[in-house]
């Protein structure tokens, strides 16, 4: 049985809400965010997460702080914390740049959010003819409406896809240490009314060997010039099993998730988070208090293993070292609307 998708920001009459994703799938509650501090923490705890929602969360965040702070150097500093909240994922930057060139910042934020929604929309009408029927489909970490501010990239295209009656089926990735997949994928997939199996990370090999995988298919938070593209911890390793099986490898971003100034990956910022997400599981302690930790929270996949890149401007394919300069020369997502 199907749901309203979860509404994952909200802003209205200059009050700012958001989806606290870190209470789910235990409890669904709007949290209200008020000054710079708020703002910056729901962003770094991980309360407002997915690329493209931290993006539509920190333009709102931005022009509710010109309105509240008077002086400009209070509210430039201000603006400054929240653009940084993450390093990785270039949405929020970009959002945020684009508030502040603007006369109208409340204007602004809210035709970022419509145009997001278009996107996520156009985005699965492109993905659509990549999933055959029946298809058994692998995804990681968390791209639905609750990561987009919208209908979803990577899930909302296989969201659609079922809905257009392909009758698809999901092996979801925990994604560990923070259980995006378990927590928040399986829970909008289930909401969905849509088929979903919940896998350990490590059991995505023997998957792709004995359960007919056709596809794999996930979000990106960065994607440079040549193709490679920043996502979600463990989206390297998937991607080299992938290949390994002969199974398509397929991203799913908007145009904005481009860094059109980075030339590769190796240029993207990996932002580190705290060793306790690694050392503790369920608030109980899994390791001793000083083990070393290295808790990457991103990597970066080659974009040669990436087979095609779905955008709301159609499909993106090899070589990338000509097709991803070629779309940055497309109109802003505004001509969407």
């Amino acid at each position: 049985m199907q749901s309203a998708a979860l509404e994952a920001v909200r802003y209205s009459g200059g009050v700012l809400e958001y989806l606290d994703q870190r209470l789910l799938p235990q409890q669904e509650r709007m949290v209200r965010a008020r000054t710079v501090d708020e703002i910056e923490t729901a962003i770094k705890t991980l309360a407002v997460r997915g690329a493209p929602a931290i993006g539509v969360f920190g333009a709102y965040g931005v022009a509710l702080l010109r309105d509240a702070l008077t002086s400009d150097n209070e509210f430039n500093a201000a603006a400054q914390r929240v653009r940084n909240a993450r390093p990785t994922a270039v949405n929020l930057a970009w959002a945020v740049d684009r508030v502040l060139a603007s006369h109208d910042m409340v204007a602004e934020a809210e035709t970022i959010h419509r145009e997001q929604q278009t996107i996520d929309l156009r985005m699965a009408e492109a993905a659509l003819e990549l999933f055959p029927m029946n298809a058994r489909i692998i995804t990681h970490c968390n791209t639905g409406p609750i990561a987009t501010a919208g209908g979803g990239s990577a899930l909302g295209a296989i969201i659609a896809a079922d809905r257009a009656g392909k009758r698809v089926s999901v092996y979801v990735n925990e994604t560990r240490p923070l259980l995006q997949g378990a927590r928040l994928t399986i829970y909008e997939l289930h909401r969905a009314g849509i088929e979903a199996t919940l896998m350990v990370d490590s059991a995505a090999a023997i998957a792709m060997q004995r359960q007919k995988i056709d596809l794999i298919i996930l979000g990106a938070d960065r994607i440079a010039r040549n193709g490679d593209t920043a996502n979600k911890i463990g989206t390297y390793g998937l991607a080299i099993l992938a290949a390994h099986h002969g199974i398509p490898f397929y991203v799913a971003a908007p145009r904005s998730t481009f860094d059109f100034h980075m030339n590769s990956g190796a240029g993207i910022p990996i932002e580190e988070r705290h060793a306790t997400e690694v050392r503790e599981f369920a608030g109980a302690a899994s390791a001793g208090e000083k083990t070393p930790v290295y808790n990457p929270a991103f990597d970066v996949t080659p974009g040669h293993l990436i087979t095609a890149i779905v955008t709301e401007y159609g499909i993106v394919r090899p070589p990338y070292g000509e097709s991803i300069p070629a779309l940055a020369d497309r109109p802003n997502a505004g001509v969407l609307l």
